[in-house]
């Protein structure tokens, strides 16, 4: 690790311009490697993922706007990338890091490599650097702001890119719901058989989730991050779906009044990573930015209810603070609650149950694209909820 006016050591960068690669941290940390995919400059937060395979579902996450991504797992690329396992329709990731990217696809499912795909779409990455070391500093330190520069914009002067990583917006206080949600109301029909109906406010969804709804008999309204009270009826609701995303959700009002709305008339709730977080503010409880989050396809979080350790998938930044032990009265109004789920790494409040009305939620993601799927069973429990309540209104 280098202190912030060093730079840490890495592989040659080659020969040629064009080969250079920069990574500036916001305290002055430079990182010095190789170009990887498109050649520019971006901006964003760096974070890190943990999970050691999974890395086109990461890349296509729509949860990663904004953000540059740090692989932990040394060796990215070996499988390339292609259709089938896309979570979106474009990468997301703000800027791409990686030690050792692959240096030929080795699997018969890819359809190109990740260094073109990353070129195709414009995304500017570096390769070659000490990624345990950068890793460490975020852990220690918390995420920050970087800047990735390759190629010409590697030979800017030093002062002048950090002054540009310095200027970019920080993720708390960033509503980014807009930037990734659908412009207009998509449907997408039952695959077994029918339940009923599901509004899904798309915060920036993945599409194994869309798959996941499909699957448990709902037809699935996905709705843009805009949509009201009154477009969330128009639908016939069943049940409402808030989906993971990024950004600060205390800069989600709007979406939060949304949701009362919605615990007010009763209907069911189901909410996952950042829908999770909404779902606690909407029940008058606080949010708050982690030191350096939770990412990745190996975390291990306990159901209170079961004693049951589950492997699990995250990408989030921010949490609800919340009493971990017991019941509690929702500050707005609607009777108990109770943190149902907590991460085993950091006592962080991993999930939450309301005790008087049909909702809850859980801060990962248990559609685990790319896996583990020990959280799946939360889907059963989702349509459950959502059966049990017609019968009671009937």
């Amino acid at each position: 690790m280098t202190s912030p006016d060093q730079t840490a050591q890495g592989p040659s960068t080659g020969s040629g311009i064009q080969n250079a690669a920069v990574l500036v941290l916001e305290d002055g940390t430079r990182f010095e490697g190789r170009a990887y995919g498109a050649r520019g400059t971006t901006l964003g937060e760096v974070v890190f993922a943990t999970g050691m395979s999974g890395y086109q579902e990461t890349l296509t996450d729509p949860s990663y706007a904004g953000q540059i991504v740090l692989q932990t797992a040394p060796h990215i690329g070996n499988t390339g990338m292609n259709r089938e396992d896309q979570e979106s329709s474009r990468i997301w990731v703000a800027g791409y890091i990686v030690r050792d990217p692959a240096r030929r696809v080795s699997n018969w499912r890819s359809e190109e490599s990740l260094d073109d795909a990353l070129v195709r779409e414009g995304i500017v990455g570096i390769s070659s650097i000490d990624t345990r070391a950068l890793t460490r500093r975020i852990r220690d330190t918390g995420s920050m702001r970087g800047g990735i520069f390759s190629g010409d914009a590697a030979t800017l002067d030093a002062d002048e890119q950090l002054r540009q990583v310095t200027a970019a917006p920080e993720m708390a206080g960033q509503n980014l719901s807009a930037t990734v949600s659908v412009a207009e109301p998509v449907v997408i029909t039952a695959t077994t058989e029918r339940i009923g109906n599901v509004a899904v406010i798309d915060l920036g969804i993945k599409q194994s989730t869309l798959d996941n709804l499909a699957a448990l008999g709902f037809d699935v309204h996905v709705l843009p991050q805009s949509a009201s009270f009154e477009d969330i009826a128009s639908t016939s609701p069943d049940a409402v779906f808030y989906s993971n995303g990024p950004g600060d959700p205390s800069a989600s009002d709007e979406q939060v009044a949304v949701l009362r709305q919605v615990l007010d008339a009763r209907i069911p709730y189901f909410g996952i990573c950042f829908g999770n977080q909404l779902f606690g503010r909407a029940l008058g409880l606080d949010t708050y930015k982690l030191t350096f989050g939770h990412r990745g396809i190996n975390q291990p979080v306990i159901d209170k209810a079961t004693g049951r350790v589950e492997i699990t998938a995250h990408n989030h930044g921010f949490a609800v603070a919340a009493p971990l032990e017991g019941e509690f009265d929702s500050p707005h109004g609607y009777g108990k609650v109770e943190v149902s789920h907590v991460g085993l790494n950091d006592q962080v409040v991993e999930g939450l149950r309301a005790l008087d009305i049909p909702a809850f939620s859980v801060q990962y993601h248990p559609e685990a694209a790319a896996g583990p799927h020990d959280a799946h069973y939360l889907f059963s429990r989702f349509r459950e909820l959502v059966v049990a309540n017609k019968k009671g209104a009937n």
